[in-house]
Order: C-alpha cells, then sequence, then structure tokens
C-alpha cells in the first residue's frame, strides 16, 4: 500500500476510555484537526506528525500483542485516507475503534469498526460544529462521549439523550472535563436523573496524569 498518513504518534498504553477502559491497546494519533476545543488535551496533535505508508503503520502496530487498536487524534477523518487504514487492522483481526470528534461524515466508515463519537457540549466551543445527521450511523456497538464541564453542559446532555433516543441506539457517555468539572458531583447527578449512561473517568490521567490511553 502507498497512501500515506500523516501521524503524531504511535504507542502502547491502557484504554483510558469508552467500553473497553483497561484493556492494553495500541494507539495511532492521526495528525491535524478542524476544531478547537476549549479543554483539548491533544493540541501538540494539530500540527506537525510523520508521514507513514499505512503498510508502515501497520508494521508498528504489529509489534504489539494485542488485538485492540484504536484511532484517534486529532480528528483522524481529517485524513481521509484514514477510512483505508481502518478497513486494513480491521482486514487483520484487530478490533478497532475511531475517536472522532463528531464533526466530519462517519457514514463511510467501515462496518467493523467502533465509533466513539463525541457530541459537543457548550463549553467546548466547537457546539456549532455537531454534524446531527452522523447519529443515524451509529449501532447498537458504538458510543456516543458527552465532555461535561458545568451545569450548563449536563442539563444539554441529558436533553440530547431524549432528543435523539441515544440510550437505544448506541452506548452512551459522560466524563468530566478534567480538572474543571467535580466528577463526584458528575457521578451523584447521573444516579440522582437515573441515567443510562456509563460514567468515566479518563484512567490515563488517573494513572499518568497525560494524554496516553485516548
Amino acid at each position: 500500500m502507498r497512501t500515506a498518513l500523516r501521524i503524531t504518534e504511535i504507542f502502547y498504553s491502557l484504554q483510558g476510555e469508552s467500553n473497553t477502559v483497561g484493556i492494553p491497546t495500541v494507539f495511532i494519533r492521526l495528525t491535524g484537526c478542524p476544531l478547537r476545543c476549549h479543554y483539548c488535551d491533544t493540541a501538540y496533535a494539530f500540527t506537525g506528525g510523520t508521514k507513514m505508508t499505512i503498510d508502515a503503520i501497520l508494521a508498528e502496530v504489529q509489534k504489539y500483542a494485542t488485538r485492540y487498536v484504536t484511532v484517534t487524534g486529532g480528528e483522524p477523518l481529517a485524513q481521509a485516507d484514514c477510512h483505508d487504514l481502518m478497513t486494513a487492522l480491521a482486514d487483520l483481526g484487530y478490533q478497532v475503534s475511531l475517536e472522532t470528534s463528531g464533526a466530519l461524515d462517519v457514514s463511510a466508515v467501515d462496518p467493523r469498526v467502533i465509533k466513539v463519537m463525541d457530541l459537543k457540549t457548550p463549553s467546548s466551543g466547537e457546539m456549532a460544529k455537531n454534524l446531527y445527521r452522523n447519529i443515524d450511523y451509529l449501532t447498537d456497538k458504538d458510543q456516543v462521549k458527552f465532555v461535561i464541564g458545568d451545569e450548563e453542559d449536563y442539563l444539554w446532555s441529558k436533553s440530547a439523550l431524549s432528543s435523539y433516543d441515544l440510550p437505544k441506539r448506541c452506548g452512551v457517555l459522560f466524563s468530566p472535563v478534567s480538572g474543571k468539572q467535580d466528577p463526584t458531583l458528575l457521578a451523584d447527578k447521573i444516579l440522582q436523573d437515573r441515567l443510562p449512561v456509563r460514567f468515566q473517568i479518563q484512567l490515563h490521567k488517573l494513572l499518568w496524569q497525560d494524554a496516553r490511553g485516548k
């Protein structure tokens, strides 16, 4: 394969989020993102990176004894050839998940790939870029993530649950913004309101205080 993608890093870590949290995973972080969320913790992936062919990426992934691979960014779908990479990984038998902002079309994502898609909350500063038609392409193996920084975010996210009937479509993740939203307060609200969501704290930040694991 001669297709080349711009890659910020490829690393091996524990999955820090989603429904495979804690599982050893290879992360492929693509460079570039059209969004500038206020709480972004991977701004170093906006620019730079190194061009790698898909063959070279696959060779790097195969060094690690795991069947779990996460394609992340930045925003990986900002590079059109990301689709070829995900299909190549799935062809090799990997369980592939895609971390995507929800601002770019997911309709062409290989159906074997698990989509973990944000719906941007008000405090992100990028809520206007939510591509709501993406919801139509979510299945029961996919997940929608709400990153919650304050009460407005929580109320908006709770409303979106019912407006789009999300719990019947896919998994739903509520995640506090690190250093801004008290995780205990968010957990208490979820229990009080009996929301059908999965509460998550970024495991990698508890262990290493960095962006490894997403």
